[in-house]
């Protein structure tokens, strides 16, 4: 779980490992981040007509760099 985790958020995964925590606090502080970006990342929501259209579980809190990446992948879909 961990290395499919770390595919998806590679920066949060070794920012966290530097930072000195253990895989285990590590993979559970980052498991639904990367569901979601990588949701995000493949396209899942693009062309949603409104932020009511999302499902429930579209949404997860992430910093500036993540949401970049994401509205790069959509520039270049």
């Amino acid at each position: 779980h961990c290395l499919a985790v770390r595919a998806v958020c590679r920066r949060e995964i070794d920012c966290d490992r530097g930072n000195g925590y253990s895989w285990k606090i590590t993979l559970l502080r980052n498991y639904w981040k990367s569901k979601v970006k990588q949701e995000w990342l493949s396209g899942k929501y693009s062309n949603i007509p409104s932020q009511h259209s999302l499902p429930e579980k579209s949404m997860y809190p992430m910093d500036v760099d993540t949401w970049g990446e994401i509205l790069e992948a959509e520039l270049e879909r």
